[in-house]
């Protein structure tokens, strides 16, 4: 009896000193815990770079008033003339005053204070119930010769012949004539040549071309 007890205490000693789960086949595995990455912290974001951009006005200034000539002087040919501006007939051509004693100038191209390109004049010879034109004696002026034109803001401008020339009217340089840039100079027409009295015009042009002083 008392073997058998002995028996009994020794193998409830044993259960008590078996960890559990002693002489399982397969161990239960242990969950080690781990921890998680942490993401990278991503820079601090640079500021929007700021550029000041110049705001101009869309607006066009206004033209500059044009100073007309209004007088017209040759003292080797005695001429003072008046000087009145003038456009374009409906023919295309250049418009001139009817009174030969009167010289038109071409209000489109460059005025009596431009920098740059030819003041144009031009006056009738002569026309219908008015004296001959101061201008009929443009073909006696010669190279060298002095001139000058009054402003309408009383300025004035002197002027040197460059060179006097005779040209058909149907060869005449409109285009260098009338320029509108290059050295500054002032251009003088009217008419010359034989007459056609079957158009009722001269057959030639006399240019005048004088250089700024």
């Amino acid at each position: 009896m008392v073997c058998v007890l002995a028996g009994t205490v020794l193998a409830a000693c044993l259960v008590a000193c078996t960890p559990v789960g002693a002489g399982d086949a397969t161990p239960t595995p242990r969950r080690i815990a781990t921890a998680s990455p942490s993401a990278p912290t991503p820079p601090p974001a640079l500021p929007t770079p700021t550029i000041d951009v110049p705001v101009q006005s869309g607006a066009l200034s206004a033209p500059a008033a044009a100073v007309p000539p209004v007088r017209l002087r040759i003292d080797a040919l005695g001429v003072d003339m008046p000087v009145t501006d003038v456009g374009i007939e409906p023919s295309g051509q250049m418009e001139l005053p009817v009174d030969p004693a009167v010289a038109g100038w071409y209000r489109y191209g460059p005025d009596a204070l431009s920098e740059a390109g030819n003041v144009m004049l031009a006056a009738h010879v002569d026309a219908p119930d008015y004296p001959i034109g101061p201008l009929a004696r443009l073909r006696e002026l010669g190279p060298g010769a002095a001139l000058s034109i009054d402003a309408a803001d009383g300025s004035s401008r002197g002027y040197v012949v460059e060179s006097l020339t005779f040209y058909d009217k149907t060869a005449l340089p409109t285009a260098e004539l009338f320029a509108r840039e290059g050295a500054p100079a002032l251009v003088i027409i009217t008419c010359g040549g034989p007459f056609d009295p079957t158009t009722g015009r001269y057959r030639d042009n006399v240019v005048a071309i004088a250089r700024q002083q």
